[in-house]
């Protein structure tokens, strides 16, 4: 390949925007032929395959970051981004570079336009990313690769990979419903899909239809399995710790309720990485686990008032983000900036945080197509609070909020809904 051929920023940015259009295929069959033909990087890493509904992001950074603390080269691959599309693909916490993305997103659209040309589909946006990252982590030799499930589990495009090291599974419950199934079971088990033969597997804590199901898909596939949950839990909005078995007084820099429970899931898998010959020390766990971070998991930006980013995009993580407003600021109710994508459950998001809200201001996430517009939240928001402000940008309702603060005493200001817009509004918090 000459590097006259090479895509452009500017064209590669296009081109992913075009094949966008096509949305979301689940299944594994055009992901399979797209790394067939391009040589199956895939079977050449090592991985850390991570499913659920809330959390997946948290306990990928905590991974990922011990590792690099213990010396590992270490991949990972999520999803959504928060900044910019290529920070998805990483190693070592940093992103592929702008040369390495175009060079190999190249060879990706070339192998994608000769399965066009055969009479096949051309490969979602999703495959496509899974296919460079494979592809970029095999050529800068990874040590590991920690990698999340886009949707699901089964079919996403990440099952594509060999049995894992470890499979961990975050949280399960309700969400996209009308691609999972309608029920915790039907959803347990889409994502149990990624359990493979003789993988080890590690779970946080989970409803029991959930572990039923978990448990029935381990023993068909004869994988280990084991549950996890922090002992001790000491919150704090600055830093929290909890003990685990053979671990005691770790410390987390991340805040939120739900996060000692991600990091005990975390130090689990890790304790299976070390079982298997991964050397970590006690020292790398604890420096790692406490320069984990990861952006719009109950960040805090600023402190009088305390304004927080928190991407509570469905029922169980609003209910999460109320419990810990609830643990921080006991007695004191917030002011939201709700933003949200319209085949969400906003009407129940709506009702968990109107219990503890003063005021509701909504926005309109940016250039997202999939965006509810800011005044038909604030209508439905209506039906569960009366003080509802429709604003028309982001800025202007950060304006707003800090007025209202200051109105109720200095309350924090929560910043929360669609992970999409978050950063958007961290820049305008920052100006």
């Amino acid at each position: 390949m000459s590097e006259d051929k090479i895509l452009t920023e500017k064209e590669a940015a296009l081109y992913m925007d075009e094949i966008s259009v096509s949305g979301m295929v689940m299944g594994l069959d055009s992901i399979k032929e797209l790394l067939r033909r391009l040589d199956n990087p895939e079977k050449q890493l090592k991985y850390v395959h991570i499913a659920g509904t809330n959390g997946k992001g948290s306990i990928l950074a905590y991974i990922s970051t011990v590792l690099k603390t213990a010396g590992y080269k270490t991949g990972r691959f999520f999803s959504p981004h928060i900044a910019i599309p290529r920070e998805k693909i990483q190693i070592n916490g940093r992103p592929i570079s702008k040369k390495d993305f175009c060079r190999i997103l190249t060879r990706v659209k070339d192998v994608s336009d000769g399965m066009v040309s055969d009479g096949l589909g051309r490969p979602t946006v999703f495959e496509t990313e899974t296919a460079l990252a494979l592809l970029y982590f095999r050529e800068k030799e990874c040590d590991v690769v920690v990698m999340e499930c886009g949707l699901g589990g089964r079919d996403d495009a990440t099952n594509v990979i060999p049995a894992p090291l470890v499979s961990v599974f975050a949280h399960i419950d309700l969400d996209h419903k009308r691609i999972l199934g309608d029920t915790l079971e039907e959803i347990a088990d889409c994502k149990s899909g990624i359990i493979k033969t003789g993988t080890s597997v590690v779970s946080g804590i989970q409803y029991d239809k959930v572990k039923k199901v978990l448990s029935d898909r381990c023993m068909e596939k004869g994988a280990d399995l084991s549950f996890t949950v922090p002992e001790n839990v000491r919150y704090s909005i600055k830093k929290q710790k909890f003990d685990m078995p053979g671990h005691k007084g770790l410390n987390i820099s991340l805040a939120g309720i739900n996060q000692p429970e991600n990091a005990a899931v975390a130090v689990k898998a890790l304790d299976v990485l070390s079982q298997k010959g991964f050397g970590i020390s006690d020292r790398a766990l604890r420096e790692g686990l406490e320069a984990t971070e990861w952006f719009g998991r109950f960040t805090v930006l600023g402190r009088k008032p305390y304004v927080i980013a928190d991407g509570a995009h469905n029922p169980d993580a609003a209910q999460r983000l109320k419990e810990s407003l609830e643990q921080y600021f006991p007695g004191e109710k917030a002011v939201f900036i709700l933003g949200v994508l319209k085949d969400k459950e906003y009407d129940k998001i709506l009702k968990i945080l109107s219990e503890c809200a003063v005021s509701i201001i909504t926005v309109t996430p940016p250039e997202n197509e999939r965006a509810l517009l800011s005044y038909e939240l604030a209508k439905e928001a209506c039906n569960y609070i009366g003080n509802v402000t429709a604003s028309d940008s982001i800025g202007e309702a950060l304006e707003t909020a800090y007025i209202l603060s200051e109105m109720n005493g200095g309350c924090p200001v929560v910043a929360t809904g669609s992970l999409s817009w978050l950063w958007r509004f961290k820049t305008a918090y920052e100006k």
